[in-house]
């Protein structure tokens, strides 16, 4: 089997229940905040169908996947949210915004003591040890992947997560403008990708040495 094939078998899974885990947290937290948006229109599920966006889910895993250093990533369908109605609007929208990073933050961390104990249990059982190295591998892409979409999600471009949080650190007027720029912040996003990758690779760094360092240890 093609070597390309094979890691898109182990690493399309990962992705995607990454992808509904970090959407199913927005919509969880914003349940809880006192918006049942979500919940009312079907979004709070683990079903994937419903959180398949087709830029997020599909085009930008292949654009990832394209460029250097070749790692997929992407991201779900954004779940509706209604701010307002959440019993404080300021703190309501950090903490619905960075619910689905801080998932993906643990999702990456739980990964980490699971790897260990599936290569214990190789060895400890050998019959065990093929199935062990492909979900070692598994887990080992849950690191990258969740914390490549931790990351991402907190670059501070309209309407990523980390914007409803830059938003509060700027002053009225501009922060008006800078949610304005939202229309246009899937566009630019693109053009980075396109013109600009080094950019999105640079910002990525930090999760990528991470990983690595995982695997070293």
């Amino acid at each position: 089997m093609d070597r390309s094939i094979q890691q898109f078998i182990l690493v399309a899974p990962v992705l995607l229940f990454s992808m509904v885990a970090h959407e199913y947290a927005h919509g969880y937290a914003a349940l809880k905040q006192g918006d049942a948006t979500a919940y009312s229109l079907g979004r709070l599920t683990w079903n994937p169908i419903p959180h398949i966006d087709p830029f997020m889910s599909i085009l930008l895993p292949i654009l990832t996947y394209l460029a250097p250093p070749h790692i997929m990533f992407g991201g779900a369908k954004p779940v509706p949210v209604i701010p307002r109605n959440y019993r404080n609007y300021k703190r309501g929208d950090i903490i619905v915004s960075l619910a689905g990073v801080a998932t993906n933050f643990v999702i990456a961390i739980c990964c980490v003591p699971l790897i260990i104990a599936v290569g214990l249990l190789g060895r400890a059982i050998p019959v065990f040890s093929d199935t062990g190295a492909i979900l070692q591998a598994m887990l080992l892409y849950g690191v990258l992947i969740n914390l490549g979409l931790a990351v991402f999600n907190l670059i501070p471009i309209p309407p990523l997560d980390g914007s409803h949080v830059m938003k509060y650190l700027l002053p009225p007027s501009w922060s008006l403008r800078y949610v304005q720029f939202g229309r246009v912040g899937v566009a630019l996003l693109i053009a980075v990708m396109y013109l600009a990758p080094g950019a999105l690779n640079f910002w990525l760094t930090p999760a990528i040495s991470a990983t690595y360092a995982t695997i070293d240890a």
